[in-house]
């Protein structure tokens, strides 16, 4: 199977990522890389992450973020079966 950041492209995008040192930074990139759809979906799935690391459930979830169902499954299925992307980034939450 092809992995996709074996390409050039999304290892520069993740080389730019890692050069960011403040909130400040981080939401500057944002801005000028995504558009406001793509900032706001992608803000919405770390959202529903965040309930199921909760234990929340699915509907609580839905009311909670205004996540579909289709994306909280999605969001589930790579929360418990992805390359543990979500898990590390909340695990450091809760170490903050």
């Amino acid at each position: 199977m092809n992995n996709i950041f074996d390409q050039q492209n999304p290892r520069l995008l993740i080389r730019a990522m890692l050069t960011l040192k403040t909130e400040d930074e981080c939401r500057a990139f944002l801005e000028d890389i995504m558009t406001t759809r793509e900032i706001l979906d992608i803000s919405q799935r770390m959202a529903v992450a965040r309930e199921l690391d909760a234990g929340a459930s699915t509907l609580k979830i839905a009311e909670t973020t205004g996540a579909s169902p289709t994306t909280i499954s999605r969001v589930n299925r790579c929360y418990q079966y992805g390359a543990g992307g979500y898990r590390t980034v909340l695990d450091r939450w809760k170490e903050d």
